[in-house]
């Protein structure tokens, strides 16, 4: 039988200090049958984009050495950045690549949720198929309010976490871990340099759309719960 292999994609709230990124991915590195493929931080959203792929058991290691290594390095209370976070690994989907299904999938995006909680403590939320309930199969839902709604978020019965402590870590945040599909994602040049324009139009067309407000209007108080 082929190998399988799975790509893993974490996304950790850190995209200005070049030497935690390395920090990081040193140990991704560091797991036998792990390859590195892509490093991509950026400064205005302050988050990194790594990308590493392997057969599922070596991935796992990695994601769960890289992700003590950016709960160790990355404050959350300190974290300021132009993308929606909750967390100093905020996100770390599988995506099956070769000889395997996401049927497949789905289990070992579970094992790494909950060694991610035993192992590193981290409050963990299983979302898109690796989801173990349809209200948190989309992202944008369950990261809903972000970092700063997280405390409110855990003192209720329906946000409590799918693996690690229930209660609020303010250095760590949350982790949402998921199986997923390749994720296509691209940049577009507007004929403005206002930033409100720019804005509205990513509002209107990503997945997690518009905050929503009190009072209904853009410029309202934010719902965190």
């Amino acid at each position: 039988m082929s190998q399988q292999l799975v790509e893993c994609v974490p996304n950790f709230s850190e995209g200005r200090d070049l030497g935690v990124i390395k920090q990081i991915t040193d140990r991704i590195e560091s797991v036998e049958g792990v390859t590195l493929l892509d490093v991509d931080p950026g400064k205005a959203t302050n988050r990194t984009v790594v990308t590493f792929v392997g057969a599922p058991e070596p991935v796992i290691e990695a994601a769960v050495r890289a992700a003590r290594a950016a709960a160790e390095l990355v404050d959350m209370s300190k974290h300021q950045g132009e993308h929606p976070r909750f967390g100093a690994m905020d996100v770390c989907p599988l995506v099956p690549v070769a000889n395997i299904t996401m049927a497949e999938t789905v289990p070992h995006a579970r094992t790494l949720a909950r060694r991610l909680g035993e192992e590193v403590g981290l409050t963990i939320y299983c979302y898109e198929n690796a989801a173990m309930s349809e209200t948190r199969q989309n992202l944008a839902t369950v990261r809903a309010g972000e970092y700063e709604a997280l405390p409110q978020r855990l003192s209720t019965p329906e946000w409590k976490p799918d693996f690690g402590p229930t209660q609020f870590n303010a250095r760590s945040g949350a982790t949402a871990v998921g199986a997923r599909d390749f994720l296509i994602a691209y940049n577009v040049n507007l004929n403005t340099t206002s930033t409100r324009r720019a804005n509205a139009i990513a509002f209107d067309v990503r997945e997690k759309g518009r905050v929503k407000t009190i009072d209904g209007t853009a410029t309202g108080k934010p719902v965190l719960g």
